[in-house]
């Protein structure tokens, strides 16, 4: 019964952040920064995006990497000015979503890594440390 309510839980202040970088080492980074910081719980790296927008009055085409980041709504100004401070580009994208649904377990942890008051080593999703 145990793993029946954990199914789904309304997502509450949980986010996911969305920042297009340049290269891997970027990247990694960036995702470095904003664990050390407990800014977020968790950050994909996605290689391969291909991006097509409109910038300096031309259509750019760019292959970039996308991070997936999961934290918390009230944590995004610190994460946005921290991924600022370590991104080339002069106008990032950062943007975030709500996280609407998930497993309370899965939302437990991320609020449980992003709380500055906590030992950094912190349960990982699955219980394993």
């Amino acid at each position: 019964m145990t793993e029946e309510r954990d199914m789904l839980s309304g997502g509450g202040e949980a986010i996911v952040i969305f920042v297009t970088v340049s290269s891997p080492e970027e990247g990694e980074r960036i995702a470095r920064r904003l664990l050390e910081d407990r800014l977020a719980a968790c950050i994909n790296i996605l290689p391969h995006i291909r991006s097509f927008f409109s910038w300096e009055g031309k259509i750019s085409d760019e292959e970039e990497l996308l991070l997936i980041i999961k934290s918390e709504r009230g944590l995004f100004a610190d994460l946005a000015k921290a991924v600022k401070e370590c991104h080339s580009y002069s106008v990032p994208e950062i943007i975030a979503v709500p996280i609407l649904e998930g497993t309370l377990s899965y939302l437990q942890w991320i609020q449980d890594v992003t709380h500055r008051d906590l030992s950094p080593t912190a349960i990982r999703p699955g219980g394993e440390s």
